[in-house]
């Protein structure tokens, strides 16, 4: 989820994972998978950066999400009981 502002300057916290493009027009407007518009008053570049600075935060700067395991425990799938 992002921090952004609406042109009323209203706050709004989006799920970036929602957002389809960005337009520059001279307003930043946002077009959802939704099909719901947003009109922000951050750039188009900050947008972005806030999105980055999010998924490094849940994945880390590797890609990794940042509860990954120890080196030394494995990644099996769970058992599943037959009867």
């Amino acid at each position: 989820m992002i921090r952004l502002t609406r042109l009323n300057r209203v706050p709004l916290v989006l799920n970036s994972d929602l957002i389809e493009h960005i337009d520059v027009t001279p307003d930043t407007v946002i077009t959802l998978t939704t099909g719901q518009i947003l009109r922000v008053r951050e750039s188009a570049e900050e947008v972005i950066h806030r999105i980055i600075d999010f998924r490094r935060r849940i994945f880390g700067p590797d890609g990794l999400p940042t509860d990954t395991l120890d080196e030394d425990e494995s990644v099996a799938p769970p058992e599943v009981e037959q009867g």
